[in-house]
C-alpha cells in the first residue's frame, strides 16, 4: 500500500458525513454492506478503501463519490496540480481525483492506476449514469455485460453504467486509465460501486 497524505482525509470526510447524517458505524455498515470495523479503520486512516468500498460508502451516504475527496468549500473553477491529487490506494488500484468541488458537479474525472493482476471486485458493478474509460498506458480488460473489451494505450470505452461491468489488468505492467463518471437522471452521479 502506498502512503499518501490524502488517504486519512478521505476517512475523516467519511466520518464527518456519517455524523452529519446522524448515522452510527453500525447503521452505515448495514446500508453499505461493509463491516463496522472496516468502516472504522477507513475513517481512522488505518486502511485504504477500495474503489468498490468508496462507491458503496458514497451510495449509503447518498452523495457523489467526489464528495468523499472534497474540502468543505465549493468552487466555480477547479485547478488540480499533479502532486496535489486526492488519492485512495487499495488492492493494487490507485484512484486519483482529477477535479472536484464544483457546485452540482456532474462529471467525475479520475486517474486510475491498476497494477498487474489487480481488478475492480469479484462481483460485477452497476450504477446510474454513463462511464467513459480511456487507456493511457499499458492495457486493461473491461467486461461490460457479457462482452469483454481489451483496451490498450489510446483505446476508449463509453457505456451506460447500469450494465454490469468490471475491470482487470491481465498485462504484466501497470495500466493507467482515465475514467470519467457522468451523472444519470436527477443528477445522481455514476460513482457508487467501483
Amino acid at each position: 500500500m502506498i502512503a499518501d497524505s490524502a488517504e486519512p482525509h478521505v476517512g475523516r470526510r467519511i466520518r464527518a458525513l456519517r455524523k452529519q447524517q446522524g448515522l452510527t458505524l453500525h447503521m452505515l455498515a448495514e446500508e453499505c454492506g461493509l463491516s463496522p470495523t472496516a468502516i472504522s479503520r477507513i475513517e481512522r486512516g488505518d486502511n485504504s478503501p477500495t474503489v468498490s468500498s468508496l462507491h458503496r460508502l458514497a451510495t449509503a451516504l447518498r452523495i457523489p463519490i467526489v464528495e468523499l475527496f472534497q474540502e468543505e468549500t465549493e468552487q466555480t473553477t477547479v485547478f488540480t496540480r499533479q502532486d496535489r491529487r486526492r488519492r485512495s490506494v487499495s488492492n493494487g488500484v490507485m484512484l486519483e481525483s482529477l477535479g472536484i468541488g464544483l457546485p452540482g458537479q456532474q462529471l467525475e474525472p479520475f486517474m486510475m492506476t491498476v497494477q498487474p493482476g489487480a481488478a475492480s471486485t469479484a462481483e460485477l458493478i452497476s450504477h446510474l449514469g454513463e462511464e467513459f474509460v480511456h487507456c493511457l498506458e499499458g492495457a486493461i480488460e473491461y467486461r461490460v455485460d457479457d462482452q469483454v473489451y481489451h483496451l490498450e494505450a489510446g483505446d476508449s470505452l463509453l457505456f451506460e453504467a447500469t450494465q454490469p461491468h468490471a475491470y482487470h489488468n491481465v498485462s504484466p505492467v501497470p495500466a493507467i486509465v482515465l475514467i470519467v463518471f457522468q451523472a444519470g437522471q436527477n443528477h445522481d452521479l455514476a460513482r457508487q460501486h467501483h
